[in-house]
């Protein structure tokens, strides 16, 4: 019987979700409330909503998500596309909501009623987190609701903003999360906005799992990068690049040791302090999540993941993923569609 491994040092984040490790999460379900104005930014919505999909998918319930329209009609987005809402948004809809998210966009008109700002004046009351994504700050703005607060908003809009709530910081930053308002200017803002948002909630951990899940939409082979949430100093971390770089022929401690113009005990020693493990196994844990990765999201035969892995023989390969997955990679779930 193989005995079961367990992911250290740096490595253990980028794979505590694939573990079933618990992280202390809380139970209880944080409920989103989009609400989608004519001809809202369908990019903006639908990256701040995949965040919460795919959180959901790495630990199910954390979150809920509905969308509300104005009226009770349908809405059109700035792509063309019809959505219909679930429902309109009243009073007693504000009262099942932890946040509640006012999706423009670059044609949305910036005009609001007074039915329109009491409902999120009555939002801010009821203690309900508000955001906005493109343009969506300007309707916090215009109900009093951005005063002391920074906030992001598209170019195209901050003077307007700047006008009309003259207590905000209006901000060129692509988001801004300043205690209870959360608001960004692009759709890539809102999908950074909405991490940063999830990572205040959670952990880091679920954050890094939603980035290497979505990663895959801007590329399918996109290797991970293990040093980039990684607090370790310079010269380590250019060891840590080397080996990532190097998977497909794994490079020798020794060889490891000239590149970075260190020792092989200096390097042992900074492996150990930093990271709490050694260089061999710190080699070994990035190989086989890589290898994991390319399972799961490419249609890469477990020979070709094997090879591009450094793995010497399939045997070998079958015997190192199972000590820290509990099954062999052929039983491996395949993700891509």
């Amino acid at each position: 019987m193989i005995e079961r491994r367990q992911f250290s040092g740096g490595m253990k984040g980028k794979n505590l979700r694939y573990l079933n490790e618990k992280t202390g999460q809380s139970g209880q379900m944080t409920r989103t409330g989009f609400l989608l104005l004519e001809h809202f930014s369908l990019p903006a919505f639908t990256q701040a909503l995949d965040t919460l999909v795919t959180a959901n998918l790495l630990r199910p319930g954390l979150f809920s998500s509905r969308t509300f329209g104005l009226n009770d009609g349908e809405v059109i987005s700035d792509l063309g596309l019809v959505i219909r809402p679930d429902a309109r948004i009243d009073c007693a809809a504000l009262q099942d909501l932890d946040l509640l998210v006012v999706c423009g966009g670059y044609r949305t008109e910036l005009k609001a009623d007074d039915e329109f700002i009491g409902l999120l004046r009555a939002a801010s009351d009821l203690g309900v987190s508000l955001a906005g994504l493109w343009n969506g700050a300007w309707f916090l703005g215009s109900a009093g609701l951005l005063d002391g607060y920074r906030c992001a908003i598209h170019p195209e809009h901050r003077p307007a903003l700047a006008e009309i709530s003259k207590a905000t910081q209006v901000t060129s930053e692509p988001y801004v999360i300043d205690r209870d308002r959360l608001t960004a200017s692009s759709p890539s803002g809102a999908f950074h906005m909405a991490l940063d948002w999830i990572k205040g909630l959670h952990d880091k951990a679920l954050v890094e799992g939603i980035e290497d899940i979505l990663a895959f939409e801007e590329s399918r082979y996109r290797r991970i990068k293990p040093a980039e949430n990684v607090c370790v100093s310079a010269p380590l971390r250019e060891v840590v690049k080397l080996m990532d770089a190097n998977l497909e022929e794994p490079l020798e401690l020794e060889q490891l040791a000239v590149y970075a113009g260190r020792s092989r005990r200096q390097l042992e020693r900074l492996f150990k302090e930093q990271l709490g493990t050694t260089p061999q196994r710190y080699y070994l844990e990035l190989r086989i999540t890589e290898a994991r990765r390319l399972l799961q999201h490419t249609e890469l035969s477990q020979v070709d993941v094997l090879v591009a892995c450094g793995f010497v023989s399939p045997s070998h390969f079958s015997k190192c993923y199972s000590a820290y997955f509990g099954y062999r990679p052929s039983k491996e779930t395949r993700l891509v569609k």
